[in-house]
């Protein structure tokens, strides 16, 4: 009879997939690249930047998603509360704002991994899946890459790619929020001592 999961096995996922949808979704600065709306440093404002431009979602799902970062942001910069209707204006989100889509495109891993990353931070609070790891290896793995190769070439030093040790945390958080089954996982890593029928100890018994 296979034994249950520990009480820890049960509440670290729990904790952590929360802990990152806070991440994501209060905004907490995890890096630094240029994106549509000018500099983006959260998964989230990408992602957003990117639905503005291509239509998909609704004006008031979009601002719906960034209010709750904007709304903490304002409260611990100047203890100011952000205007709905100012919202987009704030994260130069308005169509005439936007600029061209070739500069997202040169940084697909870190747009593919923004969108990864919000997706499983909404899906990790249902249930707990490594959407969430991947979009974050994602995004790390596409900033390494860049400064890495240089490219694309940049000569600001103020629009350079960057990553900010919460990333560290975003990461882990990712990790420990992927539920594993402990019992599969020593079941596989048991090795498998049957004897065969052929042999002498088969035999004895």
């Amino acid at each position: 009879m296979a034994a249950p999961p520990s009480r820890w096995g049960i509440r670290i996922p729990y904790i952590a997939s929360r802990a990152y949808f806070f991440l994501i979704f209060l905004q907490i600065p995890l890096f630094r690249v240029p994106c549509r709306s000018g500099m983006c440093s959260t998964p989230l404002e990408v992602t957003s930047s990117q639905l503005i431009a291509s239509d998909i979602f609704p004006m008031f799902a979009v601002k719906a998603i960034l209010y709750p970062g904007a709304f903490v942001r304002g409260l611990a910069v100047n203890l100011s509360i952000p205007s709905w209707e100012g919202l987009l204006e704030q994260y130069n989100l308005t169509s005439t704002q936007l600029t061209s889509a070739e500069i997202d495109l040169q940084r697909l891993e870190v747009l593919a991994g923004s969108y990864f990353a919000v997706a499983g931070a909404c899906v990790g609070l249902l249930k707990q899946g490594r959407m969430s790891m991947f979009g974050t290896l994602l995004i790390v793995w596409g900033l390494i890459k860049e400064s890495l190769l240089g490219k694309p070439a940049n000569t600001d030093p103020a629009k350079a790619a960057y990553l900010y040790p919460t990333m560290l945390l975003a990461l882990l958080c990712s990790f420990f929020a992927v539920k594993y089954d402990m019992n599969k996982v020593q079941s596989i890593a048991k090795p498998l001592a049957k004897p065969l029928k052929s042999s002498s100890k088969a035999k004895l018994k």
